[in-house]
């Protein structure tokens, strides 16, 4: 997996670049001050992570419009009290705080390179997604995704859903691991938090408890 970071902070580019240094799988290609380096690098390294600052352009949609015309996917690093705007939040791969730790900061790069979306769990409440990014995520969940997400928000364990599902607990776990990757989330208490914030999503997920439940007395 290849990294473009791009802040303007010394200290902070150098403390990230040594926490990328540790994991083999992840090459950081570039380093970036301005918003000419971003640039400048984001065309020539295509299909990167671009983990960048808020604060590194004023002009945000048009960044995202450069990362995704490249086919790369898009980190953004956010101050305690700073919340995207709404038209880029929906566009975003991944969003963390400068405070994140380590391993926080790895899963959500690995996350994001496979395909996945990372919210930190500190920015769930006051990111939440538009109606229209969460029906985009909608459209990713398969109907037995769906029914896993339904169960998760009436707090089942794995072995309760295998059981209501008739499948295994390891595929369960399975589509646990595929459904945290689509949402941009990584635990259970997150995908729950996910899910009461989101009205559309809350709405889809009660209507499949539902059918659940009938389908469960028939």
């Amino acid at each position: 997996m290849q990294v473009i970071l791009a802040d303007d902070q010394a200290i902070f580019r150098a403390g990230i670049a040594r926490i990328l240094m540790t994991e083999p799988a992840i090459h950081l290609c570039a380093q970036c001050s301005t918003m000419e380096q971003l640039k400048e690098s984001i065309a020539s390294l295509p299909r990167s992570i671009v983990l960048f600052s808020a604060g590194i352009s004023d002009a945000l949609s048009p960044l995202l419009d450069l990362i995704q015309g490249v086919g790369s996917r898009a980190v953004m690093i956010l101050e305690a009290d700073a919340s995207p705007e709404e038209a880029v939040r929906g566009r975003l791969d991944g969003a963390i705080l400068r405070s994140i730790a380590s391993q926080q900061l790895i899963e959500c790069l690995y996350r994001v390179d496979a395909g996945g979306r990372f919210t930190q769990r500190a920015l769930l409440k006051t990111m939440p997604l538009s109606d229209r990014a969460c029906s985009n995520i909608l459209r990713r969940l398969t109907p037995k995704e769906l029914q896993v997400v339904a169960l998760i928000s009436e707090g089942c364990k794995n072995k309760e859903i295998a059981t209501k599902l008739g499948t295994k607990e390891q595929v369960i776990k399975n589509y646990l691991r595929s459904i945290y990757g689509k949402i941009g989330v990584s635990d259970r208490l997150e995908l729950a938090l996910f899910t009461i914030r989101h009205q559309v999503l809350s709405e889809v997920v009660q209507a499949t408890r539902l059918a659940l439940a009938r389908s469960a007395q028939a």
